[in-house]
């Protein structure tokens, strides 16, 4: 560390259940809240303010946002430099639909690939911190490996629980990376019940979407970095690939506080979120549609984007609640749309990005197309993923 290292501590001061609003202690090892069984949200002392100045000359990384992340003490930090990916305008591809400001915040410039390590990172710092001896996760890919890894650096044993039908790639970087691999026929959530089974003795503290409070808040740090890449301003549109949907919560979550921080202008309009997922995958769009009550009974099927292929997500509420409050949609994407999006970001923008990623650029296309979006609008897509990780799933998809 440098002379610019942070000094100042969190400022967490409780957490929250997110259904009732009940409190409970950050500084005990919590899962889902006791009382309703829903996510936990971290909350902060946001009252006195902080100033944006405090950010200045500290490292490029998500932890330059230290006093509204919820590690107490530095030391328990298991950091691999994750964070404060590029903004990449997208001139070409704006030029020919009729974009007049695109621009795509790439994630898969994080150590492992994916902005599965911002929330993977503060969730094992957090275990760490908090004496958790070893973790375990069930994943469509990429929060495995990168779960993984930051148990890798922190030296605590892992378990990672994954489709049989995952890319050779996030199985075999697991192995590299030490962790013991179980491998299961069907989705994340047949995954989720295999968890379960290994750790009913609670040996294990299990870090699966939104069952500890910790993930968000490292997800969270791309809705501040939007903001700060954007000289403290926003873009009119943000399209998001939600599976679990941690990253949509968070980066909302983030505006709120910045708001509350005085980090934003009083009058800044919040963007309108969009929801993208897939075709072969979408419980959050039928519920949104009316479809069905809710995700809990929904049967999905794999899709080349494995990050999106989350059937049951218990952060639908959540996530519903986002789409609400931005005035925001829903859009489910098919694969051969997603097989044209990764090749016409490849091709006209030189980024190979993962399906997932595409996803929000097909997207976009549709919306515009529909007039949801318009041309003079500044619309900001979210790649969650390196597309070299997605080549198995690939294969053979490349021609035109």
């Amino acid at each position: 560390m440098t002379s610019n290292s942070l000094t100042t501590i969190s400022q967490i001061t409780t957490l929250t259940c997110s259904k009732c609003g009940q409190a409970y202690s950050h500084d005990v090892l919590q899962r889902v809240s006791p009382c309703c069984g829903m996510p936990l949200l971290a909350q902060y002392d946001l009252e006195d303010g902080l100033a944006r100045e405090i950010l200045m000359g500290r490292e490029g990384t998500m932890w330059r946002y230290q006093e509204v992340l919820p590690l107490l003490d530095e030391k328990y930090k298991v950091s691999l430099g994750e964070g404060f990916t590029p903004l990449l305008s997208l001139n070409t591809l704006g030029n020919l639909y009729g974009f007049e400001n695109l621009i795509l915040k790439d994630e898969g410039k994080n150590p492992t690939g994916s902005f599965k390590a911002r929330g993977l990172s503060m969730a094992i710092s957090k275990a760490l911190e908090m004496g958790a001896e070893q973790c375990i996760i069930p994943t469509a890919g990429n929060a495995g490996v990168a779960m993984a890894a930051y148990c890798a650096k922190a030296g605590l044993p892992a378990v990672v629980v994954m489709p049989r039908h995952t890319p050779k790639a996030f199985k075999d970087e697991c192995y590299w990376y030490g962790a013991e691999v179980h491998l299961l026929d069907g989705l994340i959530h047949d995954c989720a019940v295999h968890v379960r089974h290994l750790n009913q003795h609670g040996e294990y503290l299990d870090v699966s979407t939104l069952k500890e409070p910790y993930r968000l808040e490292g997800k969270k740090t791309m809705g501040y970095e939007i903001a700060e890449q954007l000289q403290w301003s926003l873009p009119d549109v943000i399209l998001y690939p939600a599976g679990g949907g941690t990253g949509l919560i968070g980066i909302w979550k983030a505006f709120q506080e910045m708001k509350a921080l005085g980090w934003l202008p009083e009058d800044v309009k919040l963007p309108r979120m969009v929801a993208v997922q897939a075709q072969n995958c979408k419980p959050l769009v039928d519920t949104y549609l009316g479809l069905q009550d809710n995700s809990q009974q929904y049967n999905g099927l794999p899709t080349l984007a494995n990050g999106l292929a989350v059937p049951r997500p218990l952060g639908e509420p959540l996530m519903l609640d986002v789409l609400a409050q931005s005035e925001g949609t829903v859009m489910a994407i098919t694969e051969d749309e997603m097989v044209e999006g990764v090749r016409e970001l490849a091709q006209k923008e030189g980024i190979f990005v993962a399906p997932e990623g595409a996803a929000t650029w097909m997207a976009a296309r549709k919306l515009l197309a529909q007039g949801w979006l318009h041309s003079h609008e500044q619309i900001l897509l979210l790649n969650t993923g390196n597309g070299q990780k997605y080549m198995e799933n690939m294969e053979g998809r490349w021609s035109i």
